[in-house]
């Protein structure tokens, strides 16, 4: 006989959805066997699966340890480098400033991103235990395409990710990016447009107007300053769809310098041969949550390019605000 009590991390959900977490390798079917056969109880009570779960509740399970064992795979964790910055941190997010390059989450079983990197540092620093790691591992809350850099919230808690969930849900987060555009832009501007994605290339297209399997998409946009070839732009982000505002700004006329898929390639090759850029200057700068407002720095390459175009001062201007 084994029993566990139930820790803020896993309440909430159905016990069913706990159960299969922590017998792992058990068929379904034996643990709707187990509940309906009481072998299986919550607060000593027969169960069937369906009940929510709360902090403090007690799951027993009336069977021997050679049984809980079978079903039971403990998953080790391999712990790796941290290669972001902490920006904020609190007992239910971690926010950090993502490189370019890095992952939010892995695409294939041996690749490394903000996830794995965000679980080691909970664990380095105790915040998180290998057994905890067993029914609830934290996540990030939303995306970055791998070569844009800058904040992302990661959920450390499970009320974290649903307060998260939550809040992307209902658009009530505001996000701010900052890139640097082809062109001269002197005035604010709001665009609306359609856009479809290509599932082969994984490109998008935007259309003005409305198009049959398209999303509806907004960006706002207000620039910082320019050169006189270049404008560094401050973006808010009013949906949020893939590749949305390089797609958008380039549609608009004013690609974002460094992006291959969606910029120009005569104004790439310029910035690849003047400082070996390999992505687009496109990074995710400031985000308000629930009244918290949160910023992250460019990184030394963007921070480089801004130096070189004339623009840095403009920028440390915008981070004092």
């Amino acid at each position: 006989m084994q029993k566990f009590m139930v820790t803020p991390n896993e309440a909430g959900q159905r016990l069913d959805k706990l159960l299969f977490k922590y017998l792992n390798q058990a068929p379904k079917s034996f643990v709707y066997k187990m509940l309906r056969k009481k072998n299986i109880t919550l607060n000593h009570k027969k169960c069937d699966g369906s009940e929510k779960t709360a902090v403090g509740d007690e799951v027993t399970f009336w069977l021997s340890d050679d049984t809980i064992e079978k079903f039971r795979e403990s998953r080790s964790f391999h712990r790796v480098e941290s290669h972001f910055k902490v920006v904020f941190e609190d007992e239910d997010i971690l926010a950090v400033n993502k490189p370019s390059g890095l992952l939010s989450q892995k695409a294939a079983p041996e690749d490394i991103s903000v996830n794995e990197e965000a679980i080691s540092y909970l664990l380095d620093h105790g915040v998180l235990t290998e057994k905890s790691l067993e029914v609830f591992r934290p996540s990030v809350c939303h995306r970055l395409d791998r070569n844009t850099s800058g904040l992302i919230i990661v959920g450390k808690s499970l009320a974290g990710l649903q307060r998260m969930s939550e809040v992307l849900k209902e658009r009530t987060a505001k996000k701010y990016y900052l890139c640097l555009v082809e062109g001269v832009i002197r005035e604010n501007a709001h665009i609306r447009g359609y856009l479809i994605k290509d599932g082969i290339t994984n490109r998008v297209r935007v259309s003005e107007k409305e198009i049959s399997g398209g999303h509806r998409i907004e960006t706002c946009y207000e620039p910082v300053g320019d050169n006189g070839e270049y404008t560094l732009l401050k973006v808010e982000l009013i949906t949020g769809r893939t590749h949305q505002i390089r797609a958008h700004l380039a549609a608009d006329g004013h690609a974002i310098v460094g992006d291959g898929k969606y910029g120009t390639e005569k104004i790439n090759d310029i910035f690849r041969r003047r400082y070996h850029l390999k992505h687009q200057l496109l990074h995710s700068w400031r985000m308000s949550v629930d009244g918290r407002e949160m910023t992250a720095p460019v990184w030394p390459e963007f921070e480089k390019i801004l130096k070189g175009e004339h623009l840095w001062s403009i920028y440390t201007d915008l981070q004092k605000n």
